[in-house]
């Protein structure tokens, strides 16, 4: 059983947008610190985008200024919004993160979802 659901992936056009969640498959987890990674066809894996508990985001470079991660904590949810999307952005994208339930944590990989920008 996947302990993180990812959503939102599909298929949007060049300076389309698109929006990701990831959430844990179950409601009594929380997730703590998430980071967002990517790999296209042939490439290693590499981190997008990630934010802590307290809020703080960091970006890879290619990505600033129009990709934000944020939660809410409400529906123990984290998302990445993803804006003015480039053909280079296509890949498959994973959530990462720290899941803590009760005094248990333990760290998840996402499914991936798959993100084609294209014309």
């Amino acid at each position: 059983q996947e302990q993180l659901v990812e959503s939102g992936g599909g298929l949007a056009q060049p300076g389309g947008s698109l929006r990701l969640s990831c959430a844990p498959s179950e409601r009594k987890v929380s997730i703590d610190n998430v980071a967002w990674y990517r790999q296209a066809p042939g490439k290693q894996r590499d981190l997008v985008a990630s934010i802590t508990t307290g809020g703080s985001a960091n970006y890879l470079d290619s990505v600033k200024g129009r990709f934000t991660i944020f939660r809410l904590n409400a529906r123990n949810t984290v998302y990445l919004q993803m804006n003015s999307l480039k053909v280079e952005d296509t890949a498959v994208y994973y959530c990462n993160a720290d899941l803590r339930w009760g005094k248990k944590m333990s760290n998840a990989w996402g499914q991936g979802t798959r993100v084609t920008v294209a014309s």
